[in-house]
């Protein structure tokens, strides 16, 4: 059981179809097995780790990054052996010993990402991020203050790739542009919520994946665990907060035809929503985040299913899409 790599869009880069989601770490999963999992991993041929210096949250903001940065201090080729994507933009504020509003505040001026930049080094205790991913869009500062300060982090060496996160079609598009306009490599990965439940990427922001050769790499691909099995888990007395019990109830319908028709594959839900992500040529590797090596090891299964035409239609007939890209999805 190992799991296939391929390249990053149309990068050089190669890695695992799946990439191993760190957010758990120091919050739901322990050191220790966080250790483990990430260990594991390595075995299974996953190579692509993603975390964000945010992670940790309010209490321990960066306490994810200090783990995966533990892990690396082991040795054996642990920190070689990855590809290490972290992400920059939110909050910081409980790292630093005093207020400082161009650290504490989100955003991607050139100041906060030098700043922040050397932070996540110091916590991954590595003096370089292969991945270096925007968190989130920032409108207010200008591309070219934004590709300047990646320019000088990529020519010491600090940052490999740039990478965005929850970027529209038109971000994606500017952001690229720009960069080709300065001569600069540009965006080569694009993070974006994606899974059966909710397509709306596939409108605008695949297609601008494709056109400008990103990879796609989608979070929360089991819909916040609704693709999950969740009505089994339900019926088995697994707590769910009521928010997410009202949302499950509204979807009841299509939740039983998708959990019916993956028992009649034989697969469990959870195998069949990865491997639907994985037949899309725009998905590089889907973010998984599991809290247990059990729940790991599984996610692999999703990567030796083949879904055929009729599985593929069934499935779009219970999660129906926008249907299409734009403008041919809502107009002619």
């Amino acid at each position: 059981m190992s799991v296939p790599h391929t390249h990053l869009g149309r990068h050089g880069l190669r890695v695992s179809r799946l990439c191993l989601g760190t957010m758990n770490f120091g919050w739901h999963t322990d050191r220790k097995a966080a250790f483990a999992m990430m260990d594991r991993a390595l075995e299974l041929g996953i190579n692509f780790f993603d975390t964000a210096d945010v992670y940790g949250w309010s209490a321990t903001p960066g306490e994810t990054e200090r783990i995966l940065g533990e892990w690396f201090a082991l040795g054996d080729g642990r920190r070689d052996a990855v590809v290490l994507a972290t992400k920059v933009y939110g909050k910081m504020e409980a790292v630093y010993p005093r207020p400082e509003p161009n650290s504490d505040g989100p955003g991607l001026s050139a100041y906060k990402i030098r700043k922040h930049c050397d932070a996540s080094l110091q916590r991954l205790r590595t003096d370089h991020i292969d991945l270096y991913q925007m968190h989130h869009v920032d409108r207010e500062c200008p591309w070219d203050e934004i590709w300047q300060a990646f320019d000088v982090l990529m020519q010491q060496g600090k940052v490999t790739y740039p990478g965005s996160s929850n970027f529209a079609g038109w971000d994606i598009a500017t952001a690229c542009q720009e960069a080709s306009r300065r001569g600069t490599l540009g965006l080569v990965s694009e993070q974006s919520t994606y899974h059966l439940d909710n397509r709306m990427v596939e409108l605008e922001v695949i297609p601008a994946c494709r056109h400008y050769g990103l990879g796609l790499v989608p979070w929360s691909p089991l819909g916040g665990g609704l693709l999950g099995g969740v009505l089994r888990k339900l019926e088995a007395g697994r707590r769910v907060d009521e928010g997410m019990k009202k949302y499950i109830e509204s979807k009841r319908p299509q939740l039983e035809r998708f959990e019916t028709f993956c028992d009649e594959l034989g697969e469990a839900p959870a195998t069949i929503a990865l491997a639907w992500l994985m037949h899309n040529p725009a998905v590089t590797a889907p973010i998984i985040g599991p809290r247990t090596i059990e729940q790991l090891e599984s996610a692999v299964r999703a990567t030796e299913v083949s879904l055929d035409a009729d599985a593929l239609s069934t499935l779009d007939d219970i999660f129906p899409g926008p249907g299409g890209e734009a403008p041919q999805a809502y107009a002619w």
